[in-house]
């Protein structure tokens, strides 16, 4: 009879082919697959070299049973392709598979109760052993804070204003922290006349990240300057820039604080549509670390967010550890943003 790696063709290895290969027991094959501690080294590598000569894969319906744990994490989204959502739900789910477990994507159809309750109830009956939910939008957050779950909930949002004493436990990246170091660092080059471009309405990140230029703006003793662009594309904050140029122009506005990169974009290119130079005659800032920001011309001053150490605390939360709820943001400076110029270009 024809063999693949010993065994039979046609016939999927089990624990007990590993444990006859590697001659040990089956509860010390267990023990390595369960990566137990009391294991001697040697003992590990024989039986690895086992599993991989046999191409065995464990059975996780017969896990399930065995440990009363399906080995998923629940992920809810809602559906957007925006940087930060997306990137976060990349992140968990590598969070996940690099601790052992597979992800159940779902996105909500729309961001109203009756969706959320009936997706949550969903993800509860394919028996996930929790659920993390990416929620950039205050009316989603906000439809989690009465629903009560068995298992652990962990909802990804710089929200301000979460319920206390509720079993639903937050993560996010420290937006508020992220927009003040990015304001902080143009106070700094000299600018006093500084502007923010503020993102969507509703979405939790376009506070927080308004709610540090504010923060920042009154520890310098400036007067701040908000102009809501109603979005996160380039073509938004072309729109709103516009509404900069004059001050710009005039040397009553000389840097731009940018919700967010692609926001940022649309500013330079606002700027250089009438005749204005960035960093030349206003620095700008952005916000997300997008990819290619460090070749543009001029590169991009703007704020990365640690998306992998984001999805792993999700994912350590929601396996019951005692994760921190908040990352901090790291400020990358670039050409974008320079010392203040003496005089306006005219």
């Amino acid at each position: 009879m024809a063999t693949i790696g010993g065994m039979p063709a046609g016939r999927r290895p089990s624990m007990a082919d590993v444990a006859d290969a590697a001659g040990v027991s089956h509860q010390t094959v267990s023990r390595v697959l369960n990566g137990h501690a009391y294991v001697r080294e040697e003992t590990r590598d024989r039986v690895n070299a086992a599993i991989e000569r046999l191409g065995y894969r464990r059975n996780q319906a017969a896990r399930a049973l065995a440990t009363a744990r399906s080995g998923v994490i629940g992920v809810v989204t809602t559906g957007t392709a925006d940087h930060g959502p997306a990137s976060t739900v990349l992140a968990i789910e590598r969070a996940a598979r690099g601790a052992g477990r597979f992800v159940s994507l779902a996105a909500l159809p729309e961001a109203d109760a009756d969706s959320a309750r009936a997706t949550l109830g969903a993800m509860q009956e394919q028996g996930v052993d929790g659920i993390a939910i990416v929620a950039p939008v205050v009316d989603v957050a906000r439809l989690v804070d009465d629903v009560s779950l068995p298992i652990p909930v962990v909802v990804v949002a710089a929200r301000g204003d979460a319920p206390e004493g509720s079993s639903v436990r937050y993560v996010a990246v420290d937006q508020r922290g992220g927009a003040a170091q990015a304001t902080r660092h143009l106070v700094g080059l000299g600018h006093t006349g500084i502007a923010h471009v503020r993102g969507a309405e509703g979405w939790f990140d376009a506070i927080e990240r308004a709610s540090g230029y504010a923060l920042a703006m009154e520890e310098a003793g400036l007067e701040p300057r908000v102009v809501d662009a109603g979005g996160w594309s380039a073509r938004d904050g072309l729109a709103a820039a516009a509404a900069l140029a004059d001050d710009v122009r005039a040397g009553r506005i000389t840097a731009i604080a940018a919700a967010n990169d692609h926001l940022a974009l649309g500013v330079i290119r606002a700027l250089a549509d009438r005749g204005l130079r960035v960093p030349d005659d206003a620095s700008v800032v952005g916000f997300d670390d997008i990819d290619a920001g460090d070749v543009l011309i001029p590169s991009l001053t703007t704020v990365r967010q640690p998306f992998e150490e984001l999805g792993s605390r999700v994912v350590d939360a929601l396996l019951g550890g005692d994760a921190r709820g908040v990352v901090e943001a790291e400020l990358i400076v670039r050409e974008s943003a320079t010392r203040r110029a003496s005089a306006p270009h005219v």
